[in-house]
């Protein structure tokens, strides 16, 4: 009579669990594709690539195996596709600018480097979709057609040289006040900062100097970063690199410089920081809603143990 009543109570969960499951998928969501507006374009190993590693999240091409369809799986899958999308878009890509599919291709490769894309997560079923090194060569190539420097072109240096001595030496800008979506504002204050580190990336043919405020720079001597002081703020300044004749590499025309301003109390959503980007020597703000700032959290992420900072000072990492 006990092992009876035993087996009726496993029938029982059992049943439960049945319905709990069968319940669930009434509610489960429509993940759909969008009509496809202006597609990457891309030569056909670039696109098999993409299309193994990228697609079925950040496109609307989405394509579901029958597991990725039922509740609770389908919860995930449909909130990872709507972020991925909101990062970046390969059936939008051409609404981008040119500087902007730079950046976000650039960020793509960085992140299957790292084996943060695919994310580990889709990666455990869709084993597949996994980037090997000569997937990431062959995106590398074609990264590098980004690049648009002439080497030993002297009327574009000359043009660059111009550009580069008269931003440095003036305050061009002291009266163009952009503001970005969410509320920081570009100054040239930051020209009176100290200089924190400078990099240069010769697979997109950029340069960059990064400035702290005082407070900042006081967190980066201290080691005292995680998290970072209130007031922080951090500008990457970016141009582009250009070559001469003989090798020799210098700062070319200016490409955009990048802000991360630490407050907690309006930047909730991604550990405090905001950020803005000013493109161009107009200083364009970056972004189509003030939520730009939770795709830049998002590959900040990567250096959680320098309070989402990078490129600081190597003697402190």
């Amino acid at each position: 009579m006990k092992r009876l009543n035993t087996n009726k109570k496993i029938l029982v969960m059992i049943s439960l669990m049945i319905f709990v499951v069968l319940s669930v998928q009434f509610k489960s969501p429509k993940i759909s594709n969008p009509p496809i507006t202006s597609q990457i374009n891309v030569p056909d190993d670039v696109a098999v690539v993409l299309k193994k590693g990228c697609y079925d999240c950040h496109s609307n091409e989405s394509k579901l195996s029958w597991f990725d369809k039922i509740a609770p799986m389908s919860w995930i899958v449909s909130s990872d596709i709507k972020e991925a999308r909101s990062r970046f878009n390969l059936s939008h890509w051409n609404d981008l600018s040119p500087a902007d599919q730079q950046i976000k291709f650039w960020e793509m490769i960085n992140m299957a480097e790292n084996g943060k894309m695919p994310i580990p997560s889709y990666l455990r079923f869709h084993p597949n979709a996994k980037l090997n090194s000569t997937d990431i060569k062959v995106l590398k190539r074609f990264a590098q057609t980004f690049i648009t420097s002439k080497v030993g072109d002297t009327a574009e240096i000359n043009k660059a040289g111009k550009e580069f001595t008269n931003y440095s030496t003036s305050n061009s800008h002291s009266k163009i006040k952009p503001v970005s979506l969410n509320g920081i504002m570009y100054s040239d204050e930051y020209k009176n900062w100290k200089v924190v580190a400078a990099t240069t990336r010769f697979e997109n043919g950029t340069m960059r100097i990064i400035y702290g405020n005082d407070i900042a720079v006081s967190a980066i001597e201290q080691g005292k970063f995680d998290p970072w002081p209130q007031g922080s703020i951090i500008v990457k300044v970016v141009w582009n690199m250009i070559e001469d004749k003989d090798g020799n590499v210098r700062a070319g025309s200016f490409n955009n410089t990048q802000w991360m301003v630490k407050d907690d109390h309006k930047f909730p959503d991604t550990q405090g920081w905001g950020f803005a980007r000013f493109n161009g020597i107009n200083l364009l703000p970056y972004g189509k809603t003030a939520a730009f700032g939770t795709a830049c959290f998002n590959c900040h992420k990567l250096v959680k143990e320098t309070g989402y900072v990078f490129d600081l000072p190597a003697k402190i990492q």
